[in-house]
């Protein structure tokens, strides 16, 4: 029988390190003209998900994997990379951030709330379950329609 030839960890991954990040026009134009689309694939990837999220030992199995990562690695990752990319994330998704704020902020100004009340009043609480029971309603019916 003949074993595989293959490089150790450090080799592959100095390679990978090397390599992969002189790719980025690969990868631009891999997610511009996808061999699947993206929607479609992951929509009728929902049973999928659903089986994998109700796994036996899932809660288990997410908080290995928490362990063996660890905060320290998180921390490297998050202070090293995070940082430098935070500022510019921010900027790019400023329309996104529009487009998804809209729709409830415009829903929080069409509520009719009861009237102020004194401040203390038992009855001021209503005024935030009228924008809540709105939020949630407008919130349901984005899910449904897939928005």
């Amino acid at each position: 029988m003949v074993k595989p030839t293959v490089p150790t960890a450090a080799a592959a991954a100095t390679k990978w390190a090397t390599i992969t990040p002189t790719r980025s026009s690969n990868y631009v134009a891999g997610v511009k003209s996808p061999k699947t689309d993206w929607a479609t694939a992951a929509a009728a990837a929902s049973a999928n998900f659903k089986a994998a999220v109700s796994s036996a030992n899932i809660q288990q199995k997410f908080a290995g994997g928490v362990k063996a990562a660890g905060t320290q690695k998180w921390q490297n990752k998050a202070a090293t990379l995070g940082g430098d990319r935070f500022g510019p994330g921010v900027q790019a998704a400023q329309g996104d951030y529009q487009a998804g704020e809209d729709p409830y902020l415009s829903t929080i100004a069409g509520v009719e709330m009861s009237d102020r009340k004194p401040r203390g009043d038992p009855s001021n609480y209503q005024r935030v379950q009228q924008i809540g029971t709105a939020l949630t309603a407008k919130r349901q019916a984005m899910k449904v329609a897939g928005s």
